[in-house]
């Protein structure tokens, strides 16, 4: 890393663009304070987020029923603000452990806030404390505009977003890593914004969640195949570790092709509107992911993949945002519709 210098704003903003699409910092090192904290939090996983907190927000918009947008605004920056205290209390857990070290592939593939240098172990915990008094904040906001049903939503987030790395639970460390990730993206978050703005929480939705979280639930399964040489020996026993390399491929795989399936039920059975079938635009892509994951990975690290040794998990990554941002602009045109015509 090099010291931080001083630069056009051009340059800044094209630091900024750099560490926010790959989790690293730029050729040139931390260039700023904000450079610095986009590679901490982990900002370039951000995109899953924002696409649960706007299927939210666009079912509720095409929803036959009242919305409160300044519940909805504040609670799509609610998930986005405790998915920023997810990565760092993840970090801080897995380094207090042991887990995280500087020849696993946390450190490898982007710097460890920790272990490189970035910030203080103080200075993390300062990072998770700041985001959990602004989530809290936003909760109590909430519950005093809509209801109680709010702390059910936060607090099965905070519990989940804490028992995925930390001691006693550690779900990642036991198989269970997987389905909490696919709780949180989905009901949770969906749910979550959904019910704050407009009080209920129908079928429909909780099922346009779930089918939407298998999107980042993919991601997830592809880095712990890239981490499987790692975690195996080290104990940790993420689903691939248990169900195998060939197994836990498959598995992604057939989870990548249910959204599809599960997009399509639900125009079928008229919980999302038509042009949710947008997302069959992706089906090129989808069929060169699900070739890919077919193949071995490269003996060397190939161009352009900043996040060595990942290998799987960006790819997952990137079919993931081009699916979920497919879904969202079918429902956005819908939305929208009624205005234009």
């Amino acid at each position: 890393m090099t010291a931080e210098t001083s630069l056009t704003l051009r340059a800044r903003l094209a630091a900024w663009r750099y560490a926010f699409l790959t989790t690293n910092p730029p050729e040139q090192g931390v260039v700023d304070p904000v450079t610095r904290w986009l590679v901490v939090t982990r900002a370039g996983v951000l995109p899953m987020t924002l696409t649960s907190g706007l299927l939210a927000v666009l079912l509720a918009a095409i929803a036959d029923t009242a919305v409160d947008w300044l519940n909805v605004t504040l609670a799509v920056a609610g998930i986005v603000v405790a998915h920023l205290a997810n990565n760092l209390m993840n970090d801080l857990a897995d380094t207090q452990v042991g887990n995280d070290t500087a020849d696993y592939p946390r450190a490898l593939y982007a710097p460890h806030p920790i272990l490189a240098g970035l910030v203080t172990k103080r200075q993390l915990v300062t990072g998770i404390l700041l985001c959990q008094v602004v989530d809290l904040a936003i909760m109590v906001t909430l519950v005093i505009r809509q209801g109680w049903w709010i702390v059910a939503f936060a607090l099965a987030g905070l519990l989940l977003s804490w028992a995925y790395t930390a001691p006693p639970l550690r779900l990642k460390k036991i198989g269970l890593g997987e389905l909490d990730v696919l709780l949180t993206w989905g009901p949770l978050m969906v749910g979550g914004v959904y019910y704050a703005g407009t009080g209920t929480l129908p079928w429909q939705v909780a099922a346009a969640a779930t089918v939407y979280a298998l999107l980042p639930t993919t991601v997830l399964m592809a880095k712990h195949i890239d981490k499987l040489p790692y975690d195996g020996p080290a104990g940790t026993r993420t689903l691939p570790v248990l169900l195998g390399e060939r197994a836990a491929k498959r598995l992604t795989q057939a989870m990548m092709v249910a959204f599809y399936v599960g997009v399509g039920a639900l125009v079928a059975v008229r919980a999302l509107p038509w042009p949710a079938l947008l997302v069959l635009l992706a089906v090129p892509m989808l069929v060169k992911v699900l070739r890919a994951f077919d193949q071995p990975v490269p003996a060397e690290p190939p161009a352009q993949n900043p996040v060595w040794p990942l290998w799987w998990a960006p790819i997952a990554f990137l079919h993931t945002r081009r699916a979920g941002g497919l879904l969202l602009l079918g429902l956005l045109g819908w939305a929208v519709w009624p205005a234009v015509r």
